[in-house]
């Protein structure tokens, strides 16, 4: 890029600092302000990253001169109202996950990024994942055969926060992850949660979810759980691929095996019989990149070129589609709730 891209990071928790270093490491874009409502947080970005202007007003940092885009890196009630602002004032959006707290909020944003001919990103970050890209690649490559179904399991002794629930924290996650694979949402969920910890939320929560051609997943998500795991399974007909973002030496395995239904054998009057499939276990090159920064570099992009992100406005809408039917289905104890009915009720 012949410019540098003049970046405002609102927030500077966990995710904000590391926007921060991302950019300002990138030749494409230089962060000119930080704004947090917490001065200790300021001090600490103003000892990292000298000649960083600080504010705790985010309406002065999107209006300052030189600033071209805003990260939206605030925490999850935050987004709608800091992402409208910036969005009204013309500058390319990049949210943190979620986009929104609800549909309406999330509709809203963009058709003012429509409206507005704005750029609405989203922090979809396990999106821009180099090995989630490569499972993404055997997929498009048809070499798992019938797609069966989906899992997650994504658990740790916290960290816990005090904004969201830990579903809504670490699922949009893994559904960000399905919906990319299978390029489509589902169609219905069903789910469940537990307050363990007594602190007012669901620290556990256990999510079925149904996609179109009969292809199921199921999410495992824990704040209470000594074992941390963050793995991912995709279960086809042909093969069985497992993303492990634990494993650093192994975050790909592709086991050559499945199992599919075979001809029926006129011969003997059409009796159902299985083919099982036998191979090697593969573990795929992946190219060491920073997700993060991939993910930067996209919004970059997607600024320069006008192009249109891969975790767009509308991704992101979809995934808080599908946390809010996983709300109402724990409200309900676990009934299936039909996500594209819950929106339109919603938008009614």
């Amino acid at each position: 890029m012949n410019n540098q891209v003049g970046i405002a990071v609102i927030g500077a928790g966990y995710w904000g600092i590391n926007f921060v270093r991302v950019f300002n490491e990138l030749p494409g874009s230089r962060v000119v302000t930080v704004c947090d409502k917490r001065p200790e947080r300021l001090h600490e970005i103003g000892q990292r990253f000298p000649g960083i202007v600080l504010t705790t007003s985010a309406e002065e940092a999107i209006g300052m001169k030189g600033v071209d885009a805003v990260v939206v890196a605030t925490p999850a009630t935050g987004h709608y109202h800091v992402a409208r602002y910036s969005l009204l004032a013309g500058k390319p959006t990049l949210v943190e996950k979620p986009l929104t707290k609800t549909v309406v909020e999330s509709e809203e944003l963009l058709y003012l990024a429509d409206s507005h001919n704005g750029l609405l990103m989203v922090g979809h970050t396990f999106v821009y994942n180099p090995a989630v890209r490569k499972v993404k690649d055997y997929i498009r490559a048809d070499e798992l055969g019938q797609l069966y179904y989906v899992y997650a399991q994504h658990t740790n002794l916290g960290p816990i926060r005090k904004d969201v629930n830990a579903i809504w924290d670490l699922a949009p996650h893994d559904v960000s992850i399905f919906n990319y694979w299978l390029d489509t949402k589902p169609e219905w969920v069903s789910a469940v949660g537990a307050r363990v910890l007594g602190n007012g939320r669901e620290d556990v929560g256990f999510v079925s979810l149904g996609y179109p051609n009969g292809v199921v997943g199921h999410i495992h998500v824990s704040w209470a759980d000594p074992n941390k795991v963050r793995e991912m399974v995709v279960v086809g007909s042909k093969q069985r691929i497992v993303f492990d973002d634990v494993n650093v030496q192994e975050r790909v395995r592709v086991f050559e095996k499945g199992v599919a239904p075979a001809e029926p054998d006129t011969a003997n009057y059409g009796e159902h019989q299985l083919l099982m499939r036998d191979g090697d276990i593969i573990s795929p090159r992946i190219a060491a990149s920073e997700p993060l920064k991939n993910e930067c570099l996209h919004f970059l992009e997607c600024i320069e070129q006008g192009i249109n992100p891969i975790s767009s406005g509308r991704e992101g809408t979809d995934v808080v589609q599908v946390m809010e039917a996983i709300d109402h289905s724990i409200r309900m104890n676990g009934a299936p709730v039909q996500v594209e009915l819950l929106e339109h009720a919603v938008a009614a």
